[in-house]
């Protein structure tokens, strides 16, 4: 029976196979369960498997002190120097999230053993032919193989950037602050009260407000100065009243070419208050005293415009004079003969075609700059300082701000709310940029 030779493959792994007759196939499935077993057992303590120590979770494998550590996070805090035995709250987080991975992971291949016994079982009872188990190894590596080759990859990405993002997002459901470091204290489990306290504490959600207002303006703001003024370069540079267009093209170059953190530093100490600009202005006679830039809200919002305009602009550059390659003369000759002028032909022409190849590239810049985090660490230092706002100043961005709560105030469960919410809005912006590309319409 069918349903026979799944239950058998679903307990020990690759006995359904065996079963029908596949035993080289069932070796393969069962010693993919003898793998996983042995990094139960090969992860325990040795002594509690030998009986010395009485049992606990935090002796056993890495799939049962892994799920119990997560579900708990800890139980014995390490009050002084003297204990021995003590739980680790974050590490236990960590270890729990790798378990249920590599869990998920094996998950994938019984379920896949238990589908292959009853397939072929059902297959040998309704008389149909079945692959011989060397059929079966040659079909899977050529209907697999792109799967097997890009399984390296994902173990990195799930080890390096899945788990981490799992991480700080649980910590948002934690108390994990100041006042509970582990080892010394544990972590616990407090569901959504931390995102009801940033939602609800008006100390908390008027910060939120006005630090997510000026991060969204930044972010369009910032892309629009970069984009109008690279456009304009681009349109210039390729006009034909222009001569030696790759010499100009080359120059402007070079604000993209140095590295942003050399630029950035460079514009921090033009504008301090003994700056080259300040002694420009009193030379040329507009102002007596210098004027301290970064004292200001208005003044340190426009210096960040003015520095990223200048990193970001070739950028631009370079990427419509690409577009501006692909247009075709004749159009512009058609549209000629037709009456339309210059004008005419820039708005109904140029623009759309630069649009359509240029909006996608238009919507991630947004979405970086939404995390800009070097730009304004660099510059102002997310100052200056705002007594009305919690832990933040006029010119940080949401991401700024959570540097703030995590490396000088130690508040991880509420940056880590702030990062669940950066993520949730960039995520967004992503996601509808891909839906609207043509490539994944076309697919």
């Amino acid at each position: 029976m069918a349903k026979w030779a799944a239950l058998m493959s679903a307990i020990v792994w690759g006995s359904g196979q065996v079963y029908n007759k596949q035993p080289v196939k069932g070796l393969f499935f069962f010693l993919i369960q003898l793998f996983m077993i042995g990094i139960e057992f090969g992860t325990g303590t040795m002594r509690l498997m030998m009986g010395h120590v009485p049992p606990h979770p935090r002796n056993a494998g890495l799939f049962t002190r892994g799920l119990w550590g997560i579900t708990t996070l800890g139980e014995i805090p390490r009050e002084s120097a003297a204990v021995t035995v003590f739980d680790h709250s974050t590490m236990l987080m960590l270890t729990g999230l790798l378990a249920i991975s590599i869990l998920l992971a094996f998950l994938v291949f019984w379920q896949w053993n238990v589908r292959d016994a009853y397939k072929v079982r059902k297959a040998m009872e309704q008389k149909r032919e079945v692959d011989n188990t060397r059929s079966w190894f040659k079909k899977l590596m050529h209907d697999s193989f792109e799967y097997i080759a890009i399984t390296p990859g994902l173990v990195f990405v799930v080890l390096f950037s899945l788990i981490p993002i799992f991480f700080a997002f649980a910590v948002a459901f934690t108390n994990y602050n100041m006042n509970n470091i582990p080892p010394r204290h544990l972590v616990e489990w407090v569901g959504f009260g931390t995102f009801i306290e940033v939602l609800t504490n008006p100390l908390w959600n008027q910060t939120l407000v006005r630090v997510g207002l000026w991060t969204i303006a930044w972010a369009f703001g910032a892309t629009f100065f970069a984009f109008t003024v690279g456009f304009l370069q681009a349109l210039l540079i390729n006009s034909r009243f222009v001569r030696y267009p790759k010499f100009w093209r080359g120059m402007f170059i070079l604000p993209w070419a140095i590295p942003g953190l050399v630029s950035q530093m460079l514009f921090r100490n033009f504008f301090v208050t003994h700056g080259v600009i300040n002694r420009i202005l009193i030379h040329i006679g507009l102002i007596d005293v210098p004027i301290t830039f970064y004292a200001y809200a208005s003044w340190s919002r426009a210096i960040l415009f003015i520095v990223h305009t200048w990193l970001g602009f070739a950028w631009f550059m370079v990427m419509i004079t690409g577009v501006m390659t692909t247009l075709n003369p004749e159009t512009y000759e058609a549209a000629s003969i037709d009456g339309a002028n210059a004008w005419q032909q820039f708005k109904s022409l140029t623009l759309p075609t630069i649009f359509a190849a240029i909006s996608p590239l238009l919507i991630m810049n947004v979405a970086g700059n939404f995390n800009n985090f070097g730009m304004v660490y660099f510059i102002t230092g997310g100052g200056p300082r705002n007594p009305a706002m919690f832990f933040a100043g006029d010119t940080d961005l949401l991401i700024t701000w959570v540097y703030s709560l995590t490396l000088d105030n130690r508040m991880y469960n509420f940056a880590s709310v702030m990062s669940t919410f950066i993520f949730l809005a960039i995520a967004g912006v992503s996601t509808w940029n891909l839906l609207r590309t043509r490539a994944f319409k076309e697919d």
